[in-house]
């Protein structure tokens, strides 16, 4: 089965006081291009979500993007001690002064004392990172699988298209063959003719000279190699795609080799309707080499 190189999925988990979103997505490429963004501070996720990208996927510019957010509040309240004395000895030292001056205060309540800057410290909680790395690869393969059943629905309509389209050009091949027999006959009265023309206007003419530059004719004339090799060229290309994915560079390579045949047979048609199936059968590739290069 086919697989096309266009894909999205995405997938939320949560575990260990933690939340996540994950989104994967892919585009065209020569290659395989991972593209990683997630959190540096879980230690060796990274390498493994790439490990685990590498042997499911072939080809394709293919980007995955973590969000991590805590669920509940991460940070707790810690007693400074040090901080603490620092505002005792200081309410103690104000109450003192105060008294020598016949001033009373009212006494400082408990909460007086703890909204004083430096108190209380905000002590962040320490986070298991290995449980949540394998939290969140625990869930990768639920979003590769989501994100593979894209690429072969994908996939699957290409196929359809690219068999089309092979159709298409069997067709115009079939055509060309047609074609080739009055093409040949023509061709053939032609070159009498003109050949004619030289023989009454030129004397001692070399005639193995003149055989041989009328084979020489012949074969540049010829298109049945070029039609062969397009029939050949049909059989493979319906090869790989039975075969299915990744076939996508050799279906690029055959793309080059199917556009060289119809350029030949175009220079050498000197046919009307030879010259419109050679037309015909450019702009089918065209439209068949667009379609590969979604193809993994």
């Amino acid at each position: 089965m086919l697989q096309s190189m266009t894909g999205f999925a995405a997938q939320k988990g949560a575990a260990l006081g933690f939340s996540w979103s994950m989104d994967l997505r892919s585009v065209n490429a020569k290659g395989l291009d991972l593209r990683l963004r997630v959190p540096d501070w879980i230690e060796g996720l990274e390498p493994a979500i790439r490990a685990s990208l590498g042997k499911a996927l072939a080809r394709g510019s293919v980007s995955l993007s973590l969000r991590i957010s805590r669920e509940e509040e991460g940070e707790t309240l810690a007693l400074n001690t040090s901080q603490l004395d620092v505002v005792l000895d200081a309410l103690a030292e104000i109450e003192t002064r105060a008294l020598e001056r016949g001033l009373s205060l009212a006494p400082a309540t408990t909460s007086d004392v703890l909204a004083q800057r430096g108190v209380l410290d905000a002590a962040s909680v320490e986070t298991d990172t290995k449980a949540l790395r394998e939290a969140i690869l625990a869930d990768l393969p639920d979003l590769l699988d989501a994100f593979l059943q894209m690429r072969r629905a994908e996939g699957e309509a290409l196929d359809s298209v690219l068999k089309d389209q092979l159709n298409q050009i069997a067709a115009l091949t079939e055509a060309a063959t047609g074609v080739l027999e009055d093409r040949r006959d023509e061709t053939a009265a032609a070159l009498r003719r003109n050949l004619a023309k030289v023989m009454d206007n030129v004397d001692d003419m070399d005639e193995t000279r003149i055989a041989q530059e009328l084979a020489l004719i012949a074969v540049k004339q010829d298109i049945t190699e070029e039609i062969d090799r397009l029939r050949a060229h049909v059989d493979a290309a319906r090869d790989l795609l039975a075969a299915g994915s990744p076939v996508g560079r050799k279906l690029d390579f055959l793309m080059q080799e199917f556009n060289r045949e119809a350029n030949t047979l175009c220079s050498k048609s000197q046919n009307t309707d030879l010259t419109r199936i050679g037309l015909d059968l450019k702009a089918v590739i065209d439209q068949m080499r667009e379609q590969v290069q979604n193809v993994e």
